[in-house]
């Protein structure tokens, strides 16, 4: 659990990334350096900040192993020179090993060193058609990660998941049995999916966890007409909102109370209430 007293003021980066990832790594590092400005301790950034590339091709052509990539160097040397802890809310990163050629939706949590103190690969694949023919496989593209990731940091123990992981409850149930105090979900949540989805399902799952929930989102058209929802979330244990962004890129910040997480926990303790039980035949 998380020091009784702990506060840190936290920032989601909102970004309209391209595939020119000069221009999304410069944009992204500007905003965090007015939000260390601001104040803000702990910066968050959205799925895939630094390239939001058209198709499955262009994906594999901005990947790179995990030692070499420079958005990653980029990212840990930005940690550096803030002082700050950072989540890079996911790289495409090649897997240095096994006969699969996809790649892995990886998201990092970094220290104020700039050094890896947690990473994991996003489980479930966005493999969908919406209404007008708009269609996605990730799977086509992105190899499955298997395993939850906590990280641990000096203001509270960090669930890590990613976008659609968002639609897969138990996930995030696994995460705050485990000790998560703040779950992050770094998002690109399409346009139409976001409207309708994107607020009831962050804020069930802070009320399902009692945990702070961090959603950095992508924003805005992309290549190949691809539109995301924006509204970067802070939500408190009890559903609350407590900051949100727009549909334009900017800084979305607030002040964690980490004692808000035992409180909501007392006050509804239904992680304590779980039971096994038989399936439905």
């Amino acid at each position: 659990m998380c020091p009784a007293e702990a506060r840190i003021s936290a920032a989601c980066i909102q970004v309209n990334a391209g595939d020119d990832f000069s221009a999304n790594m410069f944009a992204a590092c500007t905003f965090a350096r007015e939000a260390k400005d601001r104040g803000a301790e702990w910066i968050t950034f959205p799925e895939n900040v630094a390239s939001m590339a058209p198709d499955g091709k262009g994906v594999r052509d901005a990947a790179s192993i995990e030692a070499n990539h420079e958005a990653l160097k980029l990212f840990r040397a930005l940690a550096v020179e803030l002082d700050v802890w950072l989540l890079v809310g996911s790289l495409a990163v090649t897997p240095d090993h096994g006969e699969d050629d996809r790649i892995a939706n990886r998201s990092f949590l970094l220290d104020n060193q700039g050094d890896t103190v947690a990473s994991y690969d996003k489980i479930h694949m966005f493999d969908a058609t919406l209404d007008g023919g708009e269609s996605y496989r990730e799977s086509s593209t992105y190899l499955p990660g298997a395993r939850a990731v906590i990280g641990k940091t000096p203001f509270g123990n960090i669930g890590l998941s990613i976008c659609y992981d968002l639609r897969f409850p138990y996930l995030y149930r696994a995460l705050a049995h485990a000790g998560a105090d703040i779950i992050t979900v770094p998002s690109a949540f399409t346009l139409a999916t976001g409207g309708a989805h994107w607020h009831t399902l962050l804020r069930a799952r802070a009320i399902e966890t009692g945990s702070f929930v961090i959603a950095p989102a992508q924003c805005g058209s992309h290549p190949r007409g691809r539109k995301t929802y924006g509204h970067s979330l802070i939500i408190d244990p009890w559903g609350k909102i407590i900051a949100e962004g727009d549909d334009a890129p900017g800084i979305v910040m607030a002040e964690i109370d980490l004692s808000l997480v035992a409180r909501a926990r007392a006050q509804i303790p239904s992680l304590d209430h779980d039971r096994d039980f038989t399936g439905p035949e």
